[in-house]
Formats: C-alpha cells, structure tokens, sequence
C-alpha cells in the first residue's frame, strides 16, 4: 500500500505527521510504503525512512497518481489524476474562528471556492467536533462524509510522554530551567502587504520592551503563521530580535511549542483551540478586533462573548498580564473549561487511532495509542 502525506506545503508537521507516527509505530510489520512532500527548507525536519519528493515537482505529481491513500492537511498545488479506488484524507489544520474559503467576506455565492479546485479530489474530511463541522462544511462547500475524530496532531499533547517531550523541546530551545516561555502566535493580515503586494508582518507586541522588563525571566517565542515565516528579517529592517526573543517560525511542528511553553498568546488564530488542551495560560492579543470581525474576515462565532482567556487591546495591557500569566487568566479558568468543551470535545489522546480506524481498519491495534516522539 503506498501513502502520500502533506502538510503546510512540505513541512514534516500536524496531523499527517501524528498518523504517518502512528503507523510506522504500530504497524512495523505491514507493506506499507510512506512518501513525503518535502520542500527543500524543511527536508532537515524529516526523519529517515519515507521517500521525499519537492512538493511542486513532478515526482509528486507520479507519487500522488500511484498513491493508494493521500493524507493532506491543506490542498494539493500540482496537477494531479486521483487513481482509481485512491483515498484522499483532508485532515486540514484546525478548528477555524476567522472565516475560510467560500465563507470569506468578499466571496459571492455564485464565486468557487477560492484557490481550492483540489476539494473535488477528497473522500474524507477530518473535523474536531459539531461546531467545526459547521465552519469546514460551508467554507469548502463541502457535502461529502466527515469524520469528527478529532485532530491527530493534538494526540501527542496529551500523551503520557509529554513531559519527557516539553523537557527536550526546551533542551533544545535552550531555555533555561525556571525561564518563563511565551509562545505568540499570531495569524496574518488580508490588508498587511509589503509594497511588492506580499503578505507581511505587522508586530504589535513590543518585542524591546519585553526584552527589557522580562529579559532574566522570560523568553518569547515568536511563531509566524507558516504563510510568513520568511518575512520576520525584512519586517525588522535587517535589525537581530531582541535578547530573550527567538524565532521559532522554522521550528517543524507548532505542537512541540505547546508542550514547551509555560503560556500563549494569539489573536484570531486557530492555535488557541490546540492549545486549549494543554490547560496553560491563554492570553489573546486582540488590537484590532473591530476592524477584523467587523471588515476583514468575519467570525464564525462570538469567541469575545465569553473569551477562555483575557482580552488585551495593547502591548502594554499585554505585557503587563505576561508579568504572572497564571494569575492574569485564573479568572477565566471555568471560562476555558466551556470552551474546551464546547470546541475541544474530542482532545482525548485517541484521534490518530479513531481515524485509523475509520481509514485502514485493523492496522493498528487498540494498544499502541502512546505518542512517542
């Protein structure tokens, strides 16, 4: 059987990555041949073992035509002809708050789904529960069978081996023990664009003044949406981040982060629903909320009605919470638990397994659900 796996454009990454560990695993014995899409800035991130092919070459063009079962957690870019009797998994990559695809303000009724001529080729969609169903069904137009597992890649947050995994994460960050870490991971702009007409970064968190007030104590891990992660050099004008400030944009998987962090901050992103499971501080750094609810992008529900964590306006509000972010959201504790149970129903450890279940049935037995990384 051969499987074909993509994540973010070539990236060894999300749930792909939590099913493809889950079969090499716990499925050592069975004939099982794995290719990667892999873009060439990412190939050090792959472990030995699966075949690699560029993501816009045509060896993935040949790869995904001969595939037995494609597992993607975003559309496929090359042209390509499903085989016969092919299955093709969209696990996609998140519970959306921000409105998506056809759902998007300036999208008419009568409009495709834009950029996403690859929805025609999937068998399966991957959703973490009732509410994000309703969000992936009407912002693909999707009509075709869902399967509310939950999210593979949020198995290895809950996993008896997270602790081992947080301690190695932050080994290889070098964190110091006791350092306070604050990943902040902002989504992007519709209207942040350089003067070429690419998206760009627009930084609201005074990274100077958190260098300053929290520089023996704290360290920021600036995570770039991956559609940025190459831009943060030219947003900073060619200028180092300040001490107590690294980007982790390149870092392979945003789910190791979660573990290493002590508290997070984002905006409209859906990180903060993965991130929800680890049970830490959740801060949203909400500066323009007006403007994007309101015109850029729109919600698929009101998260600022009862947000699971403070809203903060200002970087100095915003640092001021990070001083102790266990006490600046412990109000909002049972505020949290409403949300994980309303939009995290499923963060149980077992979603790789149920989708597994669903896809190759009886391949993986019931007792290898440990996450091992």
């Amino acid at each position: 059987m051969r499987i074909v796996y993509n994540s973010f454009d070539g990236r060894y990454s999300d749930s792909p990555r939590a099913l493809y560990e889950t079969l090499t695993r716990a499925a050592p014995g069975v004939p099982l041949e794995h290719t990667w899409l892999a873009g060439p800035a990412h190939r050090a991130g792959f472990p030995d073992g699966p075949t690699l092919v560029e993501p816009d070459g045509p060896e993935a063009v040949v790869a995904l035509e001969a595939a037995d079962v494609v597992i993607s957690n975003y559309h496929l870019r090359p042209q390509w002809e499903k085989a016969a009797g092919c299955l093709y998994l969209q696990t996609w990559h998140g519970t959306p708050l921000k409105r998506i695809a056809a759902d998007e303000p300036h999208v008419a009724p009568t409009d495709p789904v834009p950029g996403w001529r690859d929805v025609d080729r999937w068998d399966l969609l991957l959703s973490a529960g009732p509410e994000a169903t309703k969000a992936l069904t009407t912002g693909f137009r999707w009509t075709g069978p869902v399967a509310e597992t939950g999210w593979p890649r949020n198995d290895v947050l809950l996993s008896p081996q997270r602790e081992d995994l947080r301690a190695a994460v932050r080994t290889q960050l070098g964190l110091a023990p006791g350092t306070t870490a604050v990943l902040y991971a902002p989504t992007w702009r519709d209207d942040v664009v350089d003067g070429d007409g690419r998206r760009d970064v627009d930084l609201r968190l005074d990274l100077a003044e958190f260098s300053r007030r929290f520089g023996d104590t704290h360290v920021l891990l600036l995570r770039l949406h991956y559609m940025l992660s190459d831009r943060l050099a030219d947003s900073l004008g060619g200028a180092p981040l300040p001490p107590g400030v690294l980007d982790v944009s390149g870092h392979p998987d945003i789910a190791e982060l979660y573990l290493a962090a002590d508290a997070m901050v984002t905006d409209y992103s859906s990180t903060l629903f993965d991130f929800a499971a680890t049970r830490k501080p959740l801060l949203l750094f909400a500066y323009d909320l007006e403007h994007y609810r309101d015109d850029l992008r729109g919600f698929y529900f009101d998260l600022f009605g009862a947000p699971p964590g403070p809203v903060l306006r200002t970087s100095a509000e915003l640092l001021d919470a990070l001083a102790d972010p266990v006490a600046s959201t412990a109000a909002w504790a049972p505020a949290a638990d409403a949300f994980r149970a309303e939009h995290c129903p499923l963060d149980d450890g077992r979603a790789s397994q149920r989708v597994l279940d669903l896809v190759l049935p009886g391949l993986v037995p019931a007792d290898a659900l440990a996450v091992t990384r």
